[in-house]
């Protein structure tokens, strides 16, 4: 089988200076999700496979019961990258190996996709970085490019990523957000958010959302932009199997929710290093210091509407 996703793309400039691409957008490029279940025997194809499996599974091979290693926190990238990183909106991997190596304004270096993986791992899954020469690393490298191997180079598939959302009138309500999640997300990640494991405790089915076990707080996914788009997609993530019983969230909810998840304790990790030109700080970046006047509750809760308005009249 092979899914093909009938897409917007991004052209984007040899030198943008941040994170989100400014770019000029052309309409109809196909992304053309490959089949695994077509990779051969050759080292290649086994590699590629491995690294899907790692994306999968990551907890099985480098989690706290790990079979290469006990590096990680227990989560699987794919808990972050859905469907092994190929669902839209779902923050796939559909233009990693395309814009990468590209400079990202948090390190304020041009990365790699090693450098790319490695903060995952360390970030979100409260680990200890790879080599970029050992055999894991080379499978999740094998992996990110077979699954771009059909886009073009400085080309961004639209449903890559996680979706921008509209800012709301006001800041986000972890109050209301505490009720969205009783309704909506406790039944999988439980009342104390603390994640469902599988049938034999090696993995999660559904993650911890915050806690000793979820991820840090200098994961992508504690901005709340980012994750409110990746929740008002995505979840509750068996929506399509109870329609009569659950409802899509709205954008509201999704705001909501996310600053009501983004509320709770979780491991700290703050990197000296990030955004050395405080300037390219996203307007939700949760830390301080910013370039602006506007204070760290509004840049993590909102109301953003202010703050990209400020800069633009700069």
């Amino acid at each position: 089988m092979v899914i093909v996703i009938v897409a917007a793309v991004t052209f984007i400039p040899g030198d943008f200076r941040d994170d989100k691409d400014i770019s000029q957008v052309k309409k109809g490029f196909e992304w053309i999700i490959p089949d695994s279940n077509r990779l051969g025997s050759t080292p290649e194809d086994e590699l590629v496979r491995y690294g899907k499996d790692l994306v999968a599974n990551t907890a099985v091979y480098l989690g706290p019961k790990g079979k290469v290693a006990a590096i990680s926190n227990g989560m699987n990238c794919q808990n972050c990258h859905l469907d092994a990183g190929t669902r839209s909106l779902g923050n796939n991997y559909s233009a990693v190996f395309s814009t990468y190596p590209k400079f990202r304004a948090r390190s304020g270096t041009v990365e790699t996709i090693y450098k790319r993986v490695n903060d995952c791992i360390e970030r979100s899954l409260n680990g200890t970085a790879l080599d970029s020469n050992s055999h894991e690393m080379q499978a999740f490298y094998a992996y990110i490019k077979w699954l771009g191997k059909n886009v073009p180079k400085n080309v961004k598939p639209d449903g890559a990523g996680i979706a921008d959302i509209p800012f709301m009138d006001r800041a986000a309500d972890s109050t209301t957000g505490k009720s969205v999640y009783q309704q909506n997300c406790q039944r999988c990640h439980g009342t104390d958010g603390q994640g469902t494991f599988n049938f034999d405790s090696t993995a999660y089915q559904y993650p911890p959302l915050w806690g000793k076990n979820s991820y840090t707080t200098g994961a992508g996914l504690y901005r709340i932009s980012r994750l409110a788009g990746y929740i008002r997609y995505n979840m509750p993530f068996d929506l399509d199997a109870r329609k009569d019983e659950v409802h899509e969230l709205t954008d509201a909810e999704a705001w909501d929710v996310a600053a009501f998840i983004v509320s709770q304790p979780r491991p700290e990790k703050k990197y000296a290093t990030d955004w050395p030109d405080i300037r390219l700080k996203p307007f939700d970046h949760p830390y301080g210091p910013y370039a602006d006047s506007f204070s760290e509750v509004q840049h993590k809760f909102g109301p953003f509407d202010p703050i990209p308005k400020a800069k633009k009249t700069k």
